[in-house]
């Protein structure tokens, strides 16, 4: 079956090993990240306590906000670790780092010792270098883009 141009731009890749290297431990922190907000996991405060504080910083309604950061994170990060939906997965991860960027960590400087804003960078980063190169090789990427 010839693929389509759209199956193509979003499954195919030539990342090789680096994307699945990168996809693994980023994906697996965004999805702890997420965890915390979402359920409580790993000293996290869940949706409600997420959403409070969320609104305390301006970005309301903040339980919708938790909900839509969580889940960026969580079910992206997830989708990163297996290669799933990898540049829209990452695309989205991209996005909520900007924000995590820019609403909460700017103001702080560079550094994590100060709450700033090198860790969301680094994941931005990589994120977006996962948006642009895709999956890689190992990836369910690949398998859908035989099917499509």
């Amino acid at each position: 079956m010839k693929n389509s141009k759209f199956s193509q731009t979003l499954f195919n890749s030539n990342g090789g090993y680096a994307s699945l290297i990168l996809r693994i431990p980023v994906g697996l922190a965004l999805a702890a990240h997420g965890a915390q907000k979402l359920f409580g996991w790993f000293g996290g405060y869940g949706l409600e306590g997420t959403g409070q504080w969320m609104a305390s910083i301006g970005l309301e309604p903040g339980y919708l906000m938790a909900l839509l950061a969580g889940s960026a994170e969580f079910f992206g990060g997830l989708a990163l670790v297996v290669g799933l939906l990898t540049r829209p997965a990452a695309l989205v991860a991209a996005f909520t780092m900007l924000v995590a960027i820019f609403s909460v960590h700017i103001g702080h400087g560079l550094f994590m010792s100060n709450n700033g804003y090198e860790y969301a960078l680094t994941l931005f980063a990589v994120t977006l270098a996962l948006t642009v190169q895709g999956a890689g090789r190992f990836a369910l990427d690949n398998v859908l883009l035989k099917r499509f």
